[in-house]
């Protein structure tokens, strides 16, 4: 039996824009199929089932995350600096029309705690939090990197929910310098 000849990245692609804007519960096979182009044997075969194409969706949306994270700090002079252009970056995408929020976030959020998908998102937010230690250890110590990257996340968290408040992008600057007051701020300002 031939296999289906497909592009594994863009199937991968459409089916993360439709979980990415129904969650995984409201992500139909129906829609699945539309999204895709494939019949659900293809993708069956291909993913092993939803959950599978899901998990595929997912670590995709993190080495996308993980590129724009090394893109805009790697050899960046000053890291702490080049966090607070991405932080602001971020406060700008919530501002688009088409605004999702964070894919990650948003599953880690919906999944049951006790899925494999759940753990899954789980471990990749891990995987992009360690992202942030390696490069804000070229400016503080080890220890320090660590709290400032949990701190990081969890304003990073906030910004991608409230985020859907898009007339508070002032609000939202405001609240990232106010809570991430060891970055940088002023020589934004200056």
């Amino acid at each position: 039996m031939a296999r289906a000849q497909f592009d594994r990245d863009q199937v991968i692609d459409n089916a993360m824009q439709l979980f990415w804007q129904r969650g995984f519960a409201g992500g139909s096979m129906q829609q699945i199929v539309q999204a895709t182009g494939l019949k659900p044997g293809s993708i069956y075969l291909a993913f092993d089932s939803k959950e599978g194409l899901y998990g595929a969706c997912l670590k995709r949306y993190a080495e996308h995350s993980k590129q724009m994270i090394d893109s805009q700090l790697s050899g960046a002079a000053d890291v702490p600096l080049a966090l607070c252009q991405l932080l602001l970056k971020l406060v700008d995408e919530s501002r688009c029309s088409d605004y999702f929020s964070c894919f990650l976030v948003r599953s880690w959020l919906e999944l049951e705690a006790d899925s494999e998908l759940h753990q899954l998102a789980g471990q990749l937010l891990s995987e992009i939090e360690q992202r942030y230690v390696t490069y804000l250890t070229q400016a503080f110590s080890a220890e320090q990197a660590a709290a400032y990257a949990s701190s990081l996340m969890m304003h990073i968290f906030g910004l991608r929910v409230y985020g859907f408040h898009q007339q508070r992008a002032a609000a939202m600057r405001q609240s990232l310098e106010l809570g991430l007051s060891w970055l940088p701020w002023q020589k934004l300002h200056n």
